[in-house]
């Protein structure tokens, strides 16, 4: 790294704007009245080094602009990803392709086929995040190492050049040079500036830590987006969907095949019009009885699998507690959370239907058809037997006109029996659904006559699981202890100087000039020091000034 020696004897690091001793400037430019105190005119890297491919990569990500769009894009395609359901809170056994164009439409094709229904988890989002985390921590380095080493090294005697070129800067001739400095001295330390002193000259400071406040927000966010990409990582967050019915037994998912969960019943209450419940008899009113819900309860078995698991095999499983889970009432175990969080009732479990003669009526037996488990074929004896050829749980009819299925769930069934019969050994084919019944090669002698339909109540549960919430806890902390540090105090400077027989004053703060102006006017009040102008002010005035002359003119 190239070296700039100051006039003073302090080594300052190529691309110094002022020395970082005595505040000489080093720069060839001296266009400018005020001097850029944002860095304390330090070097920093992203704006002195552009050769290798390293630089480069510094260089973009240290551009704040780079920072504010890589958190722009996040956040819109945070949004769009909030447009749809994510794929995992819509309906299990479902094809997510034709879920997302069945519900959704153009729209829904297209938010699928652009990969948002899976956002959260996909790789191009785990880059964004990642992307802003390296912009915060490049930023963050590019700007507080030369910033700190700046003000550890600033000395208390300070060019001329640096003092006149302060925003706040004033001139005085005093009687008694060394009763005003010991005024001044007296009275700055009074409101809790830390003085130093140096060949007769004080700097005075307070404030400093506040610097620190941006840096301090960007730990806290770099320590949150760690956080967040942790819950990506297996184990450390789960947040599923459990759909479980009635009768049931579901390993847990998110649990690694080491829980399982039997659904003994699912209850669903309302409160009914009456004295016992007159709270409620507006309500009652208002919405009609039956609707206002009382209890959301699902009784169920936790279950551990004992021993390892064997593909194929069925899980030997030991219980572990029951439970009565209600809204807001989650069962807890093992750092696992199930909510009661949605329902179904009355699903359809099982469809029965009689094989009869058309003709005489005959019966020649029942066919139970289980909707999540069906048989192919189903024997009724003396030679009368019916085939499943096809079956549709959720039945429609698609766009050439053939029977489809949109999902696994039985909520439309319709199926294809072929009947098999003595007089018909070579079978009758008939498709059957709810109210509709066609025959597709001719009228049949037998037909598959409804005969009933068992029902089960199915329960939907949220299954969940954070060790990353303290991580994002402590994140959320120090943020906001750096932005409190940051908002709420500012960084003051004031030089008090000996030059040529005359005290010169100068001052600088980060932010809350008019703060500082009146706290000056207290510290210099009868020491007959001249109040510092702001040359800041100065300038705008004369540059407006010059633009109505020309205006006018």
């Amino acid at each position: 790294m190239e070296q700039v020696k100051c006039e003073c004897g302090h080594v300052n690091p190529h691309g110094t704007v002022f020395c970082e001793s005595c505040g000489k400037p080093l720069e060839e430019d001296t266009s400018k009245k005020l001097l850029d105190m944002r860095y304390e005119g330090s070097a920093r890297r992203s704006q002195t080094y552009n050769k290798t491919i390293i630089d480069k990569i510094w260089n973009f990500f240290s551009s704040v602009k780079v920072g504010v769009w890589l958190i722009v894009i996040t956040l819109v395609a945070s949004a769009i990803g909030t447009i749809f359901p994510q794929e995992m809170y819509i309906p299990p056994n479902v094809s997510p392709a034709e879920y997302y164009k069945d519900q959704y439409g153009w729209a829904g094709k297209l938010y699928y086929e652009l990969g948002f229904n899976n956002l959260y988890g996909s790789w191009w989002y785990m880059l964004l995040i990642a992307s802003i985390g390296v912009s915060l921590v490049i930023c963050s380095l590019d700007r507080v190492i030369p910033l700190y080493r700046a003000l550890q090294k600033q000395g208390v005697t300070r060019h001329p050049t640096f003092l006149q070129r302060q925003r706040l800067f004033s001139a005085s001739q005093v009687a008694d040079e060394n009763r005003v400095f010991s005024q001044m001295k007296e009275r700055l330390i009074k409101r809790r500036y830390h003085v130093r002193e140096e060949n007769g000259n004080i700097l005075a400071e307070k404030g400093r830590f506040s610097r620190w406040g941006p840096y301090v927000n960007h730990i806290g966010l770099i320590i949150f987006l760690i956080g967040a990409m942790l819950r990506f990582v297996p184990g450390m967050y789960v947040d599923k969907v459990l759909w479980i019915r009635e009768g049931e037994t579901k390993e847990i998912p998110g649990t690694g095949g080491k829980y399982f969960l039997k659904n003994e019943k699912f209850i669903f209450e309302v409160y009914e019009k009456g004295k016992d419940n007159e709270v409620f008899n507006a309500a009652i009113d208002r919405v009609g009885n039956g609707t206002v819900a009382k209890t959301y309860q699902t009784n169920v078995v936790l279950y551990k699998r004992v021993g390892p698991i064997v593909p194929g095999e069925e899980p030997k499983l030991k219980k572990v507690k029951e439970y009565n889970i209600r809204v807001n009432e989650p069962l807890k175990y093992d750092h696992y959370a199930l909510y009661q969080v949605d329902f179904k009732m009355n699903e359809p479990n099982k469809m029965a239907f009689n094989l009869i003669d058309k003709a005489t009526n005959q019966s020649f037996g029942t066919v139970t058809v289980d909707l999540h488990n069906p048989q192919s074929s189903y024997n009724l004896g003396n030679g009368y037997r019916v085939e499943l050829l096809s079956y549709f749980p959720d039945f429609y009819f698609d766009d050439d006109g053939n029977p489809a299925t949109k999902s696994k769930i039985p909520n439309n069934p319709a199926f294809v029996f072929k009947m098999i019969t003595p007089d018909k050994p070579k079978g009758e084919v008939s498709f059957v659904a709810i109210r509709q019944t066609i025959e597709p090669f001719g009228n049949n002698k037998y037909k598959m006559a409804f005969a009933g339909l068992d029902t089960r109540n199915v329960s939907g549960l949220t299954v969940r699981r954070d060790f990353t919430l303290w991580i994002l806890g402590i994140g959320g902390v120090i943020f906001m202890i750096g932005l409190i540090q940051g908002m709420y105090w500012n960084h003051r400077r004031i030089w008090l100087q000996r030059v040529n027989g005359e005290v010169w004053l100068a001052a600088h703060t980060n932010k809350n000039w008019f703060g500082l102006k009146n706290e000056m006017k207290h510290i210099i009040e009868g020491t007959g020091l001249a109040m510092p102008i702001d040359q800041a002010e100065v300038e705008k005035k004369a540059a407006q000034g010059g633009d109505r002359n020309g205006a006018t003119k």
